[in-house]
């Protein structure tokens, strides 16, 4: 082998080596963007999330003062109210 022969591998390998070495590293790269991309559509759906508990803990409360028993005999007492004044038209 001569020494030509020799420096050409040299270089042949060093530039393999490099590009092996680069494309490992961009890897490292797309595989860190990866990991943050989750995170981030996680923190929309957390957002989602509470968002919907909220409208829950309204919800609920609107279906459970409607049918509270302070909130029937106030519809009592408004319905009470409201044949009073039309017996009073009547009369």
């Amino acid at each position: 082998m001569s020494w030509a022969t020799a420096v050409v591998l040299i270089v042949l390998i060093t530039a393999i080596s490099g590009a092996f070495s680069r494309r490992k590293k961009s890897q490292k790269e797309i595989d860190q963007r990866a990991q943050e991309l989750p995170s981030q559509r996680e923190k929309e759906l957390e957002g989602e999330v509470t968002e919907l508990r909220e409208r829950i803990q309204v919800l609920e409360r609107i279906a459970t003062d409607h049918n509270s028993t302070e909130a029937v005999e106030a519809r009592r007492i408004a319905t009470e109210i409201d044949n009073l004044r039309e017996t009073d038209k009547q009369a």
